[in-house]
């Protein structure tokens, strides 16, 4: 007799003539109990073979309902909806999603399978329609899942499908991939309808609408909805940068640089609004010391025109490519040579990201027939790789960036500083002479140190004749080709921080090793408002915030680390800094204490 419940108990038995013989109950998924309970009870029994067969044929039966990894896969693959709801129903939740060991989902399975009922039905019980394959190829399934390469193989042919190359890589692709690649318009129906997201990238970076036969109905459906989607991505990626502006979010990760920050907010906002041409990339080039600002605000950029997406940063250390031969490390050797298999550094990455922000890092290292390339590049916005293979990238966003005429910038950065600052002064400076004898006599009103926080600091303007006359000589010597620089959109020129800048650069970094003081050492760290000046003392022109970063780490990190060697401070302790005469002092607060106490390090 059988019941509707999960827990249900199935009593079987064997009955000759009159005589029971066995009565044993029988947990839906606790076969092995029961088969236990008919060994005991055969022991006693003289019908031991009559016992025998029946522990068989219970085990078939209670087989039937204990959740089977493969049975609940081939189902999926041979499109057995009975099955594949049996199967989930034993499991309990959850299963729906649940992986092969080489990597794939049975929604994967489905659609590869063009199983349209399989794949409706695995979405009504939970399966989501956008995770991602992990099977890499036979040689890297095999490795992870601990496997010989050639039973990988076989696997991926005998359980997902026997049609597709199980020796390629198919990381990243979505069930839609699949569906695609399989040109079944009816799973692809079915996963679009579920939320599928048409514009999901693989690992090579190709959405489905890539590997759909053209023309077909697979092919129609899945464009219709990508263009869809896309709408409203670019619908709701404008109205958040109306509200969102590019300037304000660069602000907010870059300290200063505002004429930087601007030129590259325009030159953007005119590409993105169909304001600029569109044969050719936008390519910036930055100029400025080291330790300015100019690679994190490329990565901000990155950040911001592509939502975090790692995949759409790609950087380059043109340290790497000084010497003539390295071109092939950059697009890829050409057929005959070692590596070509595997393409270049840089074509690779914009085959899956056309649109991505490419940083060449210190251009001015590259050699001269890497630089060729990048003349390329710029000047038709495509790229030849070593295979011949063409990469269109009007799209993408090339910034380099560069040290070169840095000390030049640097000088005439800090003039611009104290001419700004000689006419701030100059506004400040009571005037006498027009000014009636009774408001000579009269001492001018204390200035306000938070409303001159508050005032905003004159913008500073690099002039064409430097811009003429000093930079581009020294770019043209050293590139030695005009239609290099020519192709370059925006110049950006990165200043020396101002001491506002500097104040806010030292509270950040202290900031920062308050939050690592909490967190790994259960330390309070505070300071007075006259470290951040003695700090900010120690700012080197020519290496920028990175100055900053090692004097906070000379003047008070080593002295903390000092003091926690030596058992001046545990953990629940408080530190206190404190400026005197230039120098950064340390106090400490018992865990429990209330008030600070000033620590000798020398006396300890």
């Amino acid at each position: 007799m059988f019941r509707g419940s999960r827990s249900f108990h199935r009593w079987v038995r064997l009955v000759m003539g009159s005589t029971r013989v066995v009565c044993a109950p029988v947990a839906r998924a606790g076969s092995r109990r029961a088969l236990e309970q008919l060994a005991l009870a055969a022991r006693y029994s003289p019908l031991r073979h009559a016992v025998g067969a029946a522990s068989l044929g219970l085990a078939l039966l209670a087989a039937d309902y204990v959740f089977n990894e493969k049975r609940f896969f081939k189902a999926a693959q041979t499109g057995n909806v009975q099955e594949i709801r049996k199967q989930i129903e034993a499991a309990g939740d959850g299963v729906a999603d649940m992986r092969h060991p080489l990597g794939w989902t049975a929604l994967m399975a489905a659609a590869a399978n063009d199983q349209p009922g399989a794949v409706r039905e695995l979405l009504r019980l939970g399966a989501r329609p956008d995770m991602r394959e992990r099977y890499a190829g036979a040689s890297s399934a095999a490795s992870l899942a601990g496997l010989h390469p050639l039973e990988a193989l076989q696997r991926r042919e005998d359980e997902f499908c026997g049609s597709m190359n199980a020796r390629a890589s198919f990381l990243g692709w979505t069930a839609l991939h699949y569906a695609a690649l399989a040109d079944s318009a009816s799973c692809a129906r079915e996963l679009l309808e579920h939320g599928a997201d048409p514009t999901a990238r693989d690992h090579a970076g190709r959405r489905p609408l890539h590997y759909a036969r053209d023309p077909s109905p697979a092919r129609d459906l899945i464009l219709e909805h990508t263009r869809r989607w896309e709408d409203a991505a670019a619908a709701a990626a404008a109205e958040e940068r109306r509200r969102f502006p590019l300037e304000q979010r660069l602000k907010q990760f870059i300290v200063g640089q505002q004429v930087a920050i601007e030129t590259v907010a325009a030159a953007v906002r005119r590409k993105e609004n169909g304001w600029a041409d569109e044969e050719h990339p936008l390519v910036f080039l930055f100029l400025g010391s080291s330790g300015i600002g100019k690679t994190e605000l490329a990565k901000q950029l990155a950040r911001y025109m592509h939502r975090d997406d790692p995949a759409a940063f790609i950087r380059l250390d043109m340290s790497e490519y000084q010497e003539k031969h390295e071109v092939a490390k950059l697009i890829g050797a050409p057929p005959g040579y070692v590596g070509h298999e595997e393409g270049g550094q840089l074509t690779r990455a914009l085959a899956r990201r056309a649109d991505a922000v490419v940083l060449f890092d210190e251009v001015d290292k590259a050699h001269p027939d890497v630089l060729t390339v990048l003349l390329q590049l710029f000047d038709e916005g495509r790229l030849t790789d070593g295979k011949g293979k063409l990469i269109e990238c009007k799209n993408a966003i090339f910034v380099m960036t560069s040290n070169l005429a840095a000390d030049e910038i640097a000088q005439y950065g800090l003039q611009l500083r104290r001419e700004a600052e000689l006419r701030a002064a100059h506004r400040t400076r009571p005037q006498l002479t027009d000014m009636p004898k009774e408001k000579v006599d009269k001492k001018p009103p204390a200035a306000d140190s938070e409303g001159e926080r508050e005032d905003p600091e004159e913008t500073l303007e690099v002039s064409r004749h430097f811009k003429d006359g000093v930079v581009r000589p020294i770019l043209k010597k050293h590139f030695g080709r005009d239609e290099f620089l020519g192709r370059i959109n925006e110049i950006v020129y990165f200043l020396p921080f101002s001491r506002q800048e500097l104040l806010t650069l030292v509270n950040m970094e202290l900031k920062l090793w308050a939050e690592k003081a909490k967190s790994r050492h259960d330390v309070e760290l505070r300071w007075e408002g006259g470290v951040l000046g003695a700090l900010a003392d120690g700012y080197d022109v020519h290496y920028g915030a990175r100055s900053i970063k090692h004097e906070v780490e000379r003047r008070v990190v080593n002295q903390i680390a000092l003091a926690a060697e030596r058992g001046a401070l545990a953990r629940g302790c408080g530190v206190l800094l404190s400026e005197r005469g230039g120098r950064v002092q340390l106090a400490v607060r018992a865990a429990r204490g209330h008030d600070y106490e000033p620590l000798d390090l020398a006396a300890l």
